[in-house]
């Protein structure tokens, strides 16, 4: 019997441990060529190395990547050397990540770069070096991981969760830029125990967490039939799902006393019934001209 992912060609970053191994395996079940990424990983003996001898033991086929996500031209190269292999690239798993965790005020500036250079920059040399691969074959799956402290906010990541909610964004607009080519670009928000949350959370918790359990929710996001611009959060075997919302907010106009309505209607303008999930950033700007009293059709080019 055919398998949901069969002889779909897929690169995991971050791949040699964690949530990356887990991925690798559960897209590799689904019968996914994979390209096991991760930083030394083409060293012999790796944990890279490892996941990609467990893979071809489950039957399937398996290279191994030792780039550093921050090196554009190592990205492109990973991504020529799988479209040799096997022809092409359908699904690109952007998990690479580590933590710096302080508090704001003693983090020093190179650990909040750090940290947005892998996360961020990482992920756009990454789907940069596929991008157009995919528009040219018309279908293409690109995950992001994002997390919960991006999306709201936990003490002593300001640096991880600036980078989380980046991705965010870049999901939002490579969704609606990739649609037409056949490029669906999501963003999975998992809770599970890994080596970046070791001393994070108590260890009757972590028990439960197993990054096995977030990965079902990856292959939803990379099959035929993947959604696109979905925020899946996922951990310890349950699914949830996160939206950015627009509330209908209030309209106050040119009235000489408007920075005093504002902030005591504050209220309504954070009221929830009538809220919407934008379909682009432009919603909101033809929600406030509606409001005005303006009609108007805006809409976002090539």
């Amino acid at each position: 019997m055919k398998k949901d992912l069969q002889d779909r060609v897929a690169i995991v970053t971050g791949a040699g441990g964690g949530l990356g191994r887990a991925h690798a395996l559960e897209l590799a079940r689904h019968g996914a060529r994979v390209v096991v990424n991760d930083l030394g990983g083409d060293r012999e003996g790796s944990s890279a190395q490892q996941v990609a001898e467990a893979i071809r033991r489950l039957g399937g086929e398996a290279l191994v990547d030792g780039g550093d996500v921050r090196d554009f031209a190592r990205m492109e190269a990973m991504v020529e050397g799988a479209a040799a292999r096997w022809g092409r690239v359908d699904i690109l798993v952007n998990n690479a990540g580590i933590l710096r965790d302080k508090s704001f005020g003693k983090m020093t500036l190179d650990d909040f770069r750090l940290v947005l250079d892998v996360h961020v920059m990482g992920a756009v040399n990454c789907t940069k070096a596929v991008w157009e691969r995919m528009r040219a074959q018309k279908h293409g799956r690109i995950v992001m991981t994002t997390s919960s402290s991006g999306l709201y906010g936990n003490f002593g990541q300001a640096n991880y969760g600036a980078a989380k909610m980046a991705l965010v964004g870049l999901m939002q607009t490579l969704a609606l830029e990739g649609e037409k080519h056949g490029i669906r670009v999501n963003c999975l928000a998992p809770s599970a125990a890994t080596g970046m949350t070791a001393g994070v959370l108590p260890e009757d918790a972590l028990a439960g967490l197993a990054p096995e359990k977030v990965s079902p929710g990856l292959v939803a996001l990379v099959g035929d039939d993947a959604p696109t611009r979905m925020i899946l959060l996922a951990g310890a075997g349950s699914f949830e799902c996160a939206h950015v919302t627009l509330t209908h907010g209030v309209f106050v106009g040119d009235a000489p006393d408007a920075a005093a309505q504002v902030r005591a209607r504050l209220h309504e303008i954070r009221a929830r019934n009538g809220e919407t999930v934008p379909g682009s950033g432009w919603e909101q700007y033809k929600l406030e001209l509606a409001k005005a009293g303006f009609a108007m059709e805006l809409a976002a080019t090539e």
